[in-house]
């Protein structure tokens, strides 16, 4: 399954927005309204529940200064990694694309297709107002 949001732009350099990104606790700032649950484990992983969902862990998997961060399932259960490429945009702006990957058999991406896209638009229309 591949899922992309809108390209986003957000009002901080390049270099800001990935220092942003690269640090799993903002993620609790992008987080929807029905999150249940988010809760730091270490510096680079973080779980988070939303409602009616099961919790997922989420761990830093890669980083490219300025440019990608990319977040890893921490199970084998649900196999999948949340991108966030980042352009400059001048100065003082960035666009942020956020693209989700995952292999999932195909009653579960059924399922979670239109969440997860919910989810990723949530995520990106909120780093807009950071």
């Amino acid at each position: 399954m591949y899922i992309e949001s809108e390209k986003k732009i957000v009002a901080k350099s390049q270099k800001e927005t990935f220092e942003f990104l690269k640090n799993v606790e903002n993620f609790e700032k992008l987080m929807p309204e029905s999150i249940e649950k988010f809760e730091l484990l270490s510096e680079e992983s973080f779980l988070f529940q939303l409602k009616g969902m099961p919790a997922i862990k989420l761990k830093l998997d890669k980083t490219e200064p300025d440019h990608l961060v990319v977040l890893a399932a921490a199970s084998d259960k649900l196999p999948f990694t949340l991108r966030g490429k980042i352009e400059a945009k001048g100065d003082k702006e960035s666009e942020v694309q956020l693209i989700f990957e995952g292999e999932f058999n195909s009653m579960m991406a059924m399922m979670i297709k239109n969440p997860i896209k919910k989810f990723i638009t949530t995520l990106s229309e909120n780093l807009t107002i950071i």
